[in-house]
């Protein structure tokens, strides 16, 4: 029996005495974090929320299998925020209008969630109505059987089917109107209730997921008082994927109480903002650079190249890599980075096709 045909459904219960030592280990992190950035300035709180950010949108369309540009969704939450960047990318529509539904999450946290603004969210995820080569129902709820499956066409498992669609908009105005209210419920707990009461419900016909992680975001953030995120539980739940759906299916097929599922999510929780520390060395790292590079001039391709440098670079830079990465042609790439390496900024490795280009 899934969890929502439970006579009691949707009154969740759990071992408070189990999750009251995790739930103070995560509010302790939290003020924590809060407290290190404020001490640490402007500009890096700036640089530590646009990465977050950037991640907690990259990851939560990765879970989903979708890949999209970081360059283009840095730019984009760059641009909407108003924080300066090198190398500034325009951006497609499909990664605008998720950056458009994660910043609208965030930095609007003390806004209602309402239908409308789900079904606003919705539409800016699917803006063209489609989902990959389908044409979906956008900015509704969904009106068909909702399953969710793995393994080939004809011999799937089915992992979890959701409630039938006559449902849906009982269900979600319940669920909206737990929302608003104000209860005696720990905001971070709230957030693990609400994860797991929207995905359960599918209201969607695509693109579920992704609000569910929204509404999470919205709901950390009302938590912390703040429109500024320092860490991104996308990225944890991406690196624990296989977890996240195992748990997600033991739950729904159990009973109503949760216990375990918010040892999971505050563990997660708790594992995301562990990433923080490693997200401000990287960003006092760049601050850095820039400070004692102040003097010296750079084209807009070098900027560009020492950003991805000094952030996330995977694999080796070499001047093929340099010229696709800048759009130019591979002899404006090597006379880029000679100059740089005279400006003893990068040194050379290796020769001949072996060649590769690492900061000093």
């Amino acid at each position: 029996m899934y969890i929502y045909k439970q006579k009691k459904w949707p009154k969740f219960f759990w071992d408070a005495d189990v999750i009251s030592a995790i739930l103070g280990e995560v509010r302790h992190k939290q003020g924590r974090i809060i407290g290190q950035m404020q001490a640490l300035g402007f500009r890096v709180q700036e640089e530590t929320m646009l990465k977050a950010l950037t991640m907690d949108v990259i990851k939560s369309s990765e879970i989903e299998g979708e890949l999209l540009n970081p360059e283009q969704v840095r730019s984009s939450i760059a641009r909407r925020l108003g924080i300066e960047i090198a190398g500034a990318v325009a951006a497609e529509r499909d990664v605008e209008g998720i950056v458009e539904m994660m910043l609208d999450a965030t930095q609007q946290y003390k806004a209602p969630l309402t239908a409308e603004r789900l079904f606003d969210w919705h539409a800016a995820l699917f803006p063209t109505g489609r989902s990959g080569m389908y044409k979906i129902k956008t900015a509704a709820w969904r009106d068909d059987l909702m399953q969710v499956t793995s393994g080939p066409m004809g011999k799937e498992t089915v992992h979890f089917e959701a409630p039938s669609a006559e449902k849906i908009p009982g269900e979600m105005k319940f669920f909206l109107n737990w929302m608003e209210q104000e209860q005696e419920l720990d905001p971070v707990l709230k957030a693990g209730v609400a994860h797991l009461w929207f995905v359960t419900i599918h209201p969607f016909e695509d693109g579920n997921g992704r609000i569910t992680r929204a509404i999470t975001d919205m709901q950390l953030a009302r938590a912390d008082k703040s429109p500024q995120r320092f860490y991104s539980m996308s990225t944890q739940i991406q690196e624990e994927r296989n977890k996240y759906y195992d748990i997600l299916e033991s739950t729904q097929r159990g009973s109503l109480d949760i216990t375990s599922w918010f040892k999971w999510f505050l563990d997660c929780l708790m594992r995301s903002m562990e990433q923080t520390d490693e997200i401000i060395n990287k960003t006092l790292a760049r601050a850095a650079f820039w400070e004692t590079q102040r003097a010296t001039e750079f084209n807009a391709r070098q900027q560009k190249i020492l950003q991805l440098l000094l952030d996330d670079f995977f694999g080796n830079l070499n001047v093929s890599r340099y010229a696709k990465i800048n759009k130019t042609s591979t002899d404006t790439a090597l006379r880029d980075l000679q100059d740089l390496i005279k400006k003893d900024v990068l040194e050379q490795q290796g020769n001949g096709r072996s060649t590769s280009y690492r900061l000093r």
